[in-house]
């Protein structure tokens, strides 16, 4: 079981997106990826009610269609694990919420939940109050709990009707929180991801995103619970970049969700200032991403693109992008939020190669360590079939694979050359050594990786999609591509 975190790319995955279940996913690995991934981020596999696993019921078990525990125990002898753990909300459809709804004050849960009548002064928040809340779905967080008494009330829901909001700073959601993470620890991860983390934290009369100093207080209970067990923390947030330098400033890890955007607008119009910017400032200790489970982030990228240049770029993924229409991101297929856009990255790109290999070998010089989503490591287009069989936005970039569609993706030249270049970023020791940003035109953007006399540079030009990479071999200078 590898518990460090080492600098080798993450893959990012389903268990059952790579083959049926997590065995499938291990063989697969092992058959056609090799050494191009070291690290695996196995998204929520836990029996679930929703949103393909973010609806945790519960944390101990491994849904049984995916596996056991000792499959999972197989991957670690492998693979540095990250896991999900939904610091923000449990399912609808967990014994917790249940029980609740059956036995109201009764339940040994019932401060496990945020209760509208107990959260606002009188039971309900103001206009004004509401009109402030941060929201992922245009409606005021909350649903109805209908008890077995016949009675109902108001609880915190930001997401889906299935994803109901924990109560973190009561006495029983501290219970939750440490036996579940305690229990995650315990069972083969290397790194726990804080899923919603920035939501958990709630006041009354404030946006309820990101609330100092309870955000603070929040994730230093997460660190006492994990630090003895050996295990790195992950908070997940998405929103303007000042929250990960914040966070980042506290000697956490934190993602680059910037990037993405910043590496399309560079791409389609040729410029290179404002990712350069972005390069110079990000924190050095983070996870890199262009392409994950959810959509392409917008909102990442305030203040980093002009507001105009946000738009623009926005609009152009329906005018660059293949097979991408704005109405898959509407109520018709089931996606109302506001602030991603749902295609795959290799799609956004219009399907280009030249541009797509690019973005990645960008992405695997930028400071900290790459992930990779599945769909994006088999250069995947957009799959519309099942975005109408399901009628759900973000399925567009959920592709289910299996083997000999796996067997027939890696033999694509464009797939190749990114496995070999992912195989490259794994083995090469600048990679942990320096990042310097060296001068260019704003057409163009130069990367060099640096650790004593071993040096990896990136010569990358927006302009023509044309790029390579120099770098020493035992002390002989050699190129990639070849």
């Amino acid at each position: 079981m590898l518990k460090e975190v080492p600098n080798k790319i993450m893959l990012i995955t389903y268990a059952d997106s790579m083959g049926n279940n997590i065995q499938d996913l291990n063989k697969i690995l092992k058959t056609y990826i090799k050494d191009a991934v070291g690290g695996i981020h196995l998204l929520p596999f836990f029996p679930s009610s929703g949103d393909r696993g973010f609806a945790p019921m519960d944390y101990t078990k491994v849904d049984k269609t995916f596996g056991a525990w000792e499959d999972v125990e197989h991957l670690s002898r492998e693979y540095y694990l990250m896991y999900d753990y939904m610091i923000n909300h449990i399912s609808a459809k967990s014994e917790y919420y249940q029980d609740f709804l059956r036995n109201k004050e009764t339940s040994d849960y019932k401060d496990l939940f945020i209760r509208y009548k107990d959260f606002w002064e009188n039971g309900e928040p103001s206009k004004e109050e509401a009109d402030i809340i941060y929201k992922r779905k245009p409606r005021t967080p909350y649903v109805e709990a209908h008890f077995a008494d016949g009675t109902k009330e108001k609880v915190w829901c930001t997401f889906d009707e299935e994803q109901i909001d924990i109560n973190c700073k009561s006495e029983a959601g501290k219970k939750f929180i440490r036996e579940n993470l305690t229990f995650l620890a315990e069972h083969y991860a290397a790194l726990i991801r804080l899923d919603a983390f920035a939501y958990a934290s709630k006041r009354a009369g404030t946006s309820c995103f990101f609330i100092e100093p309870e955000v603070w207080e929040l994730l230093e209970e997460a660190v006492n619970i994990l630090l003895p067990q050996g295990v790195t923390i992950l908070p997940e947030i998405h929103e303007h970049y000042t929250m990960q330098l914040k966070i980042a400033e506290k000697g956490f890890y934190v993602y680059d969700f910037a990037l993405p955007m910043l590496l399309l607008h560079a791409l389609y119009y040729g410029k290179s200032n404002y990712l350069k910017n972005w390069l110079n400032i990000c924190p050095r200790k983070q996870f890199t991403t262009l392409d994950t489970h959810d959509g392409i982030g917008i909102v990442d990228v305030k203040d980093l693109l002009p507001d105009e240049e946000i738009v623009k770029t926005k609009d152009d993924i329906f005018k660059f992008g293949a097979n991408v229409k704005k109405i898959y991101n509407t109520a018709a297929y089931n996606n109302l939020d506001i602030y991603q856009v749902n295609c795959t990255y290799y799609s956004a790109l219009g399907d280009d190669d030249r541009a797509y290999l690019i973005a990645r070998a960008v992405q695997f010089f930028a400071p900290g360590i790459p992930q990779v989503y599945y769909v994006g490591m088999l250069a995947g287009r957009n799959d519309l079939k099942l975005l109408e069989e399901t009628k759900v936005g973000r399925n567009i970039n959920r592709h289910y694979y299996t083997e000999e569609e796996i067997k027939q993706e890696v033999e694509r030249p464009v797939v190749k050359e990114l496995l070999a270049l992912m195989k490259f970023r794994n083995s090469h020791p600048a990679f942990d050594g320096e990042f310097i940003l060296e001068e260019s035109d704003e057409n163009s953007l130069v990367i060099r990786r640096q650790k004593e006399n071993e040096y990896a540079v990136l010569h990358a030009d927006f302009n023509t999609k044309e790029w390579d990479i120099t770098y020493s071999q035992g002390g002989n200078i050699k190129h990639f591509p070849k």
